[in-house]
C-alpha cells in the first residue's frame, strides 16, 4: 500500500516551479543565521525559539485606565509644537470636532500564523559535518539520493530521528535530502520502523508546530508512509495521539472552496484539509480497536471511516 503514495521528494521541485513560474509566487527569503555549524559564517542565535512563539505578531496591547475604569489605548505623546493656534478652532468644528479617542479591539490570537522555525535542526548539523552517508545524485527525470552504505543496513535508532528532524526544512538541499531520506529508510526499513515509533514524535510534533503549511503537507504525506511502512506501527502510534492530533483538529476543515469549479491540481496533494482527513482515515484503519475513540477524543468533528457492520 505504500508504494501507491505519491512521490514527496520527487514533487518539490516541481511544485516550486509551478508556483514561481506558472502562479508568480515569490521565493521565501534564505534565512541562514543562526545554523551553528562551522560552515556558517553568521553570528549565532542568541535567544532560543519558543516552537509556540508566532512570527511577526507584535501588536498593541490596551491597559487598564483608572480614570475611566475601563481599558483604553495608549495616546501618543504630544510634543510642544502640538498646540492650536489662532483660527483652527473653526477649522476643526467644520471637519467634526476633535478627533475621537480610539477604543481597543481584541487582540488577533494568531492560532494559524506561522511560527518560528529557525535553521537548526540535527540534520543540518549533521549534513555539514559529512557524518551523513548521503549525496544529490542528478538525473534526468528527478534527483534521488545516492546512498554510500546498504540503507536496510544503517541504525535506524540514530539515522531515522535525524532525517525526520530534517523535514521541517525549508532550504535546499537540506530539505530535498531530508525527505527523500526519510522515504527511502521508510521503503527499506520493514521491522526496523517498530522500535524507533517514539524517537520520531518529538520531530513530527516539531515540523507541525511550525504552522508553515508547506511543511505540514509534507509532514502528513510522511506520516501516511509512517503507518503503511510496516505492521503494527499504526498501532504503535495510538498512544502519541495527544501529541500529533491538535493541529489536526486546528486545520482539519482548512480546504479549498471553489464551489462549482475544478481542482486541476488535485494530484499535487496541497490542500490540507484533504491530507488531514485521508491521514486520519489512514490512522483509524491500522491503529487497531482503540484508534477511533483516541481520534474522537482529539478531533471531535472526525467521523469514523471504517464499517464495522
Amino acid at each position: 500500500m505504500m508504494n501507491d503514495l505519491p512521490d514527496v521528494a520527487g514533487s518539490l521541485f516541481t511544485n516550486q516551479y509551478k508556483a514561481v513560474k506558472i502562479e508568480g509566487k515569490r521565493v521565501k527569503p534564505n534565512a541562514l543565521e543562526g545554523t551553528g555549524s562551522c560552515f556558517d559564517s553568521t553570528e549565532a542565535l542568541q535567544a532560543h525559539h519558543h516552537p509556540h512563539a508566532a512570527a511577526g505578531l507584535h501588536q498593541e496591547e490596551p491597559f487598564w485606565s483608572k480614570a475611566t475604569c475601563s481599558y483604553t489605548m495608549k495616546s501618543e505623546r504630544q510634543e510642544p509644537d502640538h498646540y492650536l493656534k489662532r483660527g483652527q478652532g473653526e477649522s476643526i468644528k467644520a471637519h467634526g470636532g476633535s478627533p475621537t479617542r480610539r477604543s481597543p479591539h481584541p487582540p488577533k490570537a494568531g492560532a494559524y500564523a506561522a511560527r518560528s522555525n529557525p535553521p537548526n535542526t540535527a540534520f543540518r548539523r549533521f549534513y555539514e559535518r559529512g557524518d551523513l552517508p548521503i549525496a544529490v545524485e542528478h538525473r534526468g527525470m528527478k534527483n534521488v539520493i545516492s546512498w554510500k552504505v546498504d540503507v536496510s543496513k544503517l541504525d535506524y535508532h540514530h539515522y531515522l530521528p535525524i532525517f525526520f528532524d530534517g523535514v521541517r526544512e525549508t532550504q535546499q538541499p537540506y530539505k530535498f535530502l531530508a525527505v527523500k531520506g526519510v522515504e527511502d529508510m521508510l521503503k527499506a526499513g520493514g521491522s526496523k520502523i517498530l522500535p524507533v515509533i517514539p524517537q520520531l514524535i518529538i520531530p513530527i510534533k516539531t515540523a507541525l508546530n511550525t504552522r508553515d503549511t508547506e511543511v505540514m503537507c509534507i509532514t502528513l504525506q510522511l506520516l501516511q508512509k509512517l503507518v503503511c511502512s510496516a505492521d503494527l506501527v499504526g498501532e504503535a502510534l495510538v498512544p502519541y495521539y495527544r501529541q500529533i492530533l491538535p493541529i489536526f483538529n486546528l486545520y482539519k476543515n482548512n480546504n479549498k472552496n471553489l464551489g462549482d469549479c475544478i481542482d486541476y491540481g488535485q494530484r499535487q496533494y496541497t490542500c490540507l484539509g484533504e491530507l488531514i482527513s485521508d491521514t486520519l482515515a489512514l490512522f483509524e484503519q491500522k491503529g487497531g480497536e482503540d484508534a477511533f475513540i483516541n481520534i474522537k477524543y482529539m478531533v471531535p468533528t472526525y467521523e469514523s471511516c471504517v464499517n464495522y457492520a
